[in-house]
Parts: structure tokens; C-alpha cells; sequence
């Protein structure tokens, strides 16, 4: 016998908690422990203007490049996808699953600050360079 899917079934409203979905010995857990950032605003707040568009939160901002550094996402963009989308990530930078979210951080740092060859190299974020040869003039 063929059996049929009831309809109306479904609930009207779903108990849902990220603290849940996020598991117990999940890397993010760890990192978070040690993350306090009580007094960051109060340092923070000379830095600020009152007027304009609000920023970023800092406490957002920070948390979310400690995420970007620690999984290799390099990009803020693809940070910010990252981010909306991953439920573990989400909860480490204290957001809500339904949380509206921001698509970039463009602006907020300097640019190539995580590259560290082209940090080492002095030139963040300018690309590779000449090679030693073509810089002394020799071929």
C-alpha cells in the first residue's frame, strides 16, 4: 500500500537554538572561551564619531576576523557569505540565526594585512614584484 503525506502537519512555529547547533567540541568553542571583549568599546569610543552613519560594531568586526584568519578566508566579502551562512561562525560572532546581516566589511581595515608574504616582502597587497635579477638590472 502506497502511503500519502498528511497535510497540515507542520508547526506554526519552530524552537530553535544556535547555542545547540553549534557542537560542544567545535574549534570555535574553544577560541571563544578566551575572548573577552568587556572593555573594548570604552577603548574604542574616542575613535568614534557621533555623527554620521553608524560603523560597524568593533566587537563584530573583531570577531569576525578571528574567524576569517583561523578557516583561510581571506576575502571580506567572502567573509561577510561566509558568516550569514554558517551557522557555528554565526554563533561565534554573537549573532542570532535571524539576525540581519551586513554584506561587507570593505573599508574597515587595511588592505593585505593577513598576507603575510607580502608583508614580509613590504609591499601588501601590490602583488608579487620584480624578481631580485629584474630589480638589480640583470637578466
Amino acid at each position: 500500500m502506497m502511503g500519502r503525506l498528511e497535510g497540515g502537519t507542520e508547526k506554526p512555529f519552530y524552537e530553535f537554538s544556535l547555542e545547540d547547533a553549534v557542537p560542544s567540541d567545535h574549534s570555535l568553542r574553544k577560541i571563544d572561551w578566551f575572548l573577552d571583549f568587556g572593555e573594548l568599546r570604552v577603548h574604542e569610543k574616542p575613535y568614534y564619531s557621533d555623527t554620521g552613519q553608524p560603523s560597524v560594531d568593533p566587537e563584530l568586526m573583531v570577531r569576525m576576523l578571528i574567524v576569517g584568519c583561523c578557516f583561510g578566508i581571506r576575502s571580506e566579502r567572502r567573509l561577510c557569505e561566509e558568516v550569514h551562512l554558517n551557522l557555528s561562525y554565526r554563533w561565534c560572532c554573537c549573532l542570532g540565526w535571524r539576525t540581519g546581516f551586513l554584506t561587507t566589511l570593505a573599508g574597515s581595515r587595511p588592505k593585505g594585512r593577513c598576507d603575510r608574504r607580502a608583508r614580509s616582502r613590504g609591499r601588501a597587497g601590490r602583488g608579487p614584484g620584480p624578481s631580485p635579477a629584474c630589480a638589480s638590472g640583470r637578466s
